[in-house]
């Protein structure tokens, strides 16, 4: 394919945007600090200036489509500014799994590839259909979102590794199962709720499904040494791409300091 054919191509390309619109009313993730934005000058001459407006963000790397980098809980690994482009594009899969995971339920390898094909290398994008809980959706549940979205099983982040997958993305608030984080803590009534349904599943309680030293948030611990990270909030046009193969992009922000960063995911589709 010569420059000219390859132009004509992406011209003709299908472009779908899978960030979660971004507003000072979108939850960051618990405990953390929300977005906040705040006018320094104004085109009327308010606030020390005129003729344009200008604006200060302060805000968490955690609010909203963010990309946690390796450095977030590996403090010998790459911050975000220093993991080449290439690592951040590629071929991948958008795979739903929507109608069958519930509240608190877990999702395996065996799942997601009976329903797309995923390839070794692969970016993987897990759509749950927990980014219609998000904040501006109609259905919108901001507990639900972040403290009852199902998550990974045991096998799954040894199985990421073994696929060499260059980045995961979820459509909810973790990678990792909420009851396998803090939250568990947090929200006592609903860890009770999780291993309730899981021993009405499996006859086993969480803890011996998910020993804590060895499981507590695993997708962070023991995948970011690993250089595999993983993006959190995604959205937006996430249900128009359902077991497609596509072209993904992620864009954070060049920080050589950041530990994560907000950013756009985007995917195309020849």
């Amino acid at each position: 394919m010569n420059t000219f054919e390859f132009i004509e191509l992406m011209s003709k390309v299908k472009l779908y945007d899978l960030t979660q619109r971004l507003s000072v009313h979108t939850p960051p993730w618990p405990s953390y600090m929300p977005l906040g934005i705040q006018y320094f000058k104004r085109i009327a001459g308010a606030h020390m200036g005129q003729g344009a407006n200008g604006q200060i963000i302060t805000t968490s790397n955690h609010v909203g489509t963010h990309i946690d980098g390796e450095i977030h809980f590996h403090g010998s690994g790459r911050s975000i500014g220093n993991v080449p482009m290439e690592e951040w594009l590629g071929a991948g899969v958008v795979v739903d799994i929507s109608d069958a995971v519930a509240d608190y339920d877990l999702y395996s390898p065996d799942l997601l590839m009976s329903k797309a094909d995923i390839r070794p290398g692969d970016i993987l994008v897990i759509n749950t259909g927990y980014h219609r809980y998000a904040w501006d959706q109609p259905e919108s549940d901001e507990l639900r979102y972040f403290v009852k979205h199902p998550g990974p099983d045991p096998d799954f982040h040894k199985w990421a590794l073994e696929m060499k997958l260059k980045w995961i993305g979820v459509d909810c608030g973790s990678a990792d199962h909420p009851m396998n984080t803090i939250i568990r803590n947090w929200h006592p009534k609903s860890f009770i709720e999780a291993e309730k349904k899981l021993m009405a599943k499996t006859g086993m309680t969480w803890d011996d499904t998910f020993p804590p030293d060895e499981y507590y948030q695993v997708m962070h611990l023991k995948l970011f040494p690993k250089k595999l990270v993983h993006a959190e909030n995604l959205g937006g046009d996430i249900a128009k791409v359902s077991n497609k193969r596509l072209w993904i992009g992620l864009f954070p922000l060049r920080g050589i300091e950041l530990e994560s960063s907000m950013c756009r995911i985007i995917a195309l589709e020849p």
